[in-house]
């Protein structure tokens, strides 16, 4: 059941997550353009603002490139407009290689991430009393919890770099390429265990530890849709006042 409740957790979030994250991506920029109205120099605020996330994004596909034995090319944290109109603003270049290492570098950013997201919160910004007070309903201890996470001298330091980084471990489109031919195997593979018998062994071997990566990956999650609703306010506000003293509008 442990096992079962890590999954419904990390799914639970995800939606949420990658909605509050798209909304934040596309009115930064908007910001940016209403700030500098020059595209280019947008983009530069833009990639300076979450540079911290995406030196960690991008410097984790090169370690797991590295630890699998896969050569690496070119290395780069600056932005880039993409022929399609997206913007790419890290990439890292490794060699063609099997799809299970490919899927491993690719989800480094995300495990990465996750990790550095759940020491932040828990260890920086007081998210373990703010939670168990959540689960308890005790909204006097939310509260309480809450001004302990932002009323420390260096809260607003580490909130910036939650930020940064909670809005940049996902993996790209690129970086999912190898996902979902891993997942077929995995399904299979899974399907001829059972049907042998060694699936419960399996489960007792290995479902607690993998229960455990998988919430610590939700953990990361719940953090990062607290901290973009705390945020988003603030974008929207800014955007508004923009909007008000330029006279222009951005059209998303």
């Amino acid at each position: 059941m442990t096992f079962l409740l890590a999954w419904v957790w990390l799914f639970v979030t995800l939606v949420p997550l990658l909605t509050l994250e798209r909304w934040i991506h596309r009115h930064v920029q908007g910001i940016g353009l209403l700030l500098t109205r020059d595209p280019d120099l947008a983009t530069i605020l833009y990639s300076a603002l979450f540079f911290p996330g995406v030196a960690l994004h991008e410097s984790s596909h090169w370690l797991m490139a590295k630890a699998l034995g896969v050569e690496t090319a070119r290395f780069s944290l600056w932005p880039r407009r993409q022929p399609d109109g997206t913007l790419r603003l890290g990439f890292v270049e490794t060699a063609k290689v099997d799809f299970v290492r490919e899927a491993l570098i690719g989800i480094a950013p995300l495990v990465a991430g996750s990790a550095v997201v759940v020491l932040i919160g828990y260890s920086r910004l007081a998210v373990g009393p703010l939670a168990a007070a959540a689960a308890a309903g005790d909204v006097a201890g939310m509260a309480k919890g809450f001004l302990a996470s932002i009323l420390s001298a260096d809260s607003l330091i580490w909130l910036y770099f939650l930020f940064t980084i909670s809005n940049s471990m996902m993996p790209s489109a690129s970086d999912r390429r190898s996902w979902l031919p891993l997942t077929i195997v995995l399904v299979l593979v899974g399907v001829a265990l059972y049907y042998a018998g060694a699936a419960p062994l399996l489960v007792e071997s290995f479902g607690e530890p993998l229960a455990a990566g998988v919430r610590v990956v939700a953990s990361a999650f719940s953090i990062t849709i607290g901290v973009n609703l705390l945020i988003i306010p603030l974008i929207w506000l800014i955007e508004k006042l923009l909007v008000r003293v330029t006279g222009l509008q951005i059209n998303y």
